[in-house]
């Protein structure tokens, strides 16, 4: 593994996850606040991406505001603006089912994607739905066994909370892989497409950009995979161990975001 400190120098702009890397439910980690202090004293960027698309963007900044990090519009991007944008250039005018929460159906509809209930959908969009109902299921069920485009804004298996993990939406749509045989696009962490959102709105190349937080199969491998520096915090899902048995390995492992900002 290369020297930390050489890897980092050319970082402009830091891609944080927010679960399990930044905070832990309502509280920030540990060296989290440094982090940022460290990254503004040295002219760098930083910008939070987050899988959890049971909330938007706009929710997160309310919500990390009243931890006392005050953010801007722009500052956080998330796998449901990613699915968005991959909607309206791929099933432009498309109805869509959304097996989501009543934030994200919000989002969805301002953005002016045509959300439909009870009529057959020419595209399914399952995200983290906090506020899941069994006929949510079956309806996403339904309607992709009668043939409409499977999409997932985001893979994660399970979601970091203070009291432990809940499932996420990796294991709703293992359910629903299961009773219909059809897999879905996924999106959000660790494809192209979420890398090609930060490379729009930063204007950054990639070899400027580092992707940070605690799990590998998808911060990780979010830059790994898509030429991008990918770095690991062991201070979520992640442990050390877990590292050897992973087909991605990070181009850096540090303990927590403090300890990056002692590097920068």
């Amino acid at each position: 593994m290369p020297d930390r400190s050489a890897l980092l120098k050319d970082v402009r702009l830091f891609v944080l996850d927010l679960d399990g890397t930044f905070y832990l439910g309502d509280s920030i980690m540990q060296g989290s606040m440094r982090f940022i202090a460290r990254v503004r004293e040295t002219g760098r960027g930083f910008l939070f991406f987050t899988n959890n698309s049971s909330k938007t963007a706009a929710r997160y900044i309310e919500k990390l505001g009243g931890m006392g990090l005050e953010l801007e519009p722009g500052d956080i991007i998330t796998s449901g603006d990613v699915t968005i944008d991959y909607l309206n250039k791929n099933h432009a005018g498309a109805s869509v089912y959304l097996m989501g929460t009543e934030a994200l159906r919000e989002e969805f509809v301002s953005a002016g994607i045509r959300l439909v209930d009870d009529a057959d959908p020419d595209v399914v969009v399952c995200a983290f739905d906090t506020e899941l109902t069994y006929k949510k299921l079956e309806r996403a069920c339904t309607y992709i066994r009668n043939g409409a485009v499977f999409l997932a804004t985001h893979e994660d298996v399970n979601c970091p909370t203070e009291e432990g993990y809940i499932p996420d939406l990796g294991s709703f749509c293992a359910a629903i892989s299961l009773s219909t045989g059809a897999k879905p696009k996924y999106l959000g962490k660790p494809h192209a497409e979420t890398v090609d959102k930060v490379l729009a709105v930063s204007g950054l190349k990639k070899e400027e950009i580092a992707f940070i937080g605690d799990r590998i199969y998808t911060d990780v491998a979010a830059g790994v995979l898509n030429g991008v520096t990918g770095v690991l915090v062991l201070s979520g899902e992640t442990k050390a161990e877990d590292i050897e048995l992973s087909p991605v390995k990070p181009d850096a492992v540090f303990t927590d975001l403090g300890e990056i900002a002692d590097l920068l």
